[in-house]
């Protein structure tokens, strides 16, 4: 009996053979070549953008690096209270402030 059930466990079922239904052709159902294409395209432009994404990021990263490290090293140079290179709120744009408003 044993031998039996491990038999029926590996013998796999007749699976029915795969039928649309009726009124539908393979055309309606599947993308065709003109969808893989253009499936295709859209991920190989996403990867571009991703890549670009990626470049445009890292070197925006390096140059706030370098900034911070130019900025860093003129710290101890002040004068008459203000770090060199730094403008005060006053003179970067005109405006005190948003509290001044």
């Amino acid at each position: 009996m044993h031998h039996f059930l491990i038999a029926l466990a590996t013998t796999p079922s007749p699976t029915p053979t795969p039928s649309l239904r009726p009124g539908l052709s393979e055309d309606q159902v599947t993308p065709g070549t003109w969808g893989f294409v253009l499936t295709a395209f859209i991920v190989v432009l996403t990867t571009f953008l991703i890549v670009d994404m990626v470049r445009r990021i890292r070197r925006v990263r390096y140059r706030a690096q370098v900034e911070e490290a130019l900025v860093g090293g003129t710290d101890g140079a002040e004068t008459d209270g203000r770090v060199q290179g730094k403008p005060d709120a006053e003179e970067s744009d005109g405006d005190a402030g948003s509290g001044a408003r």
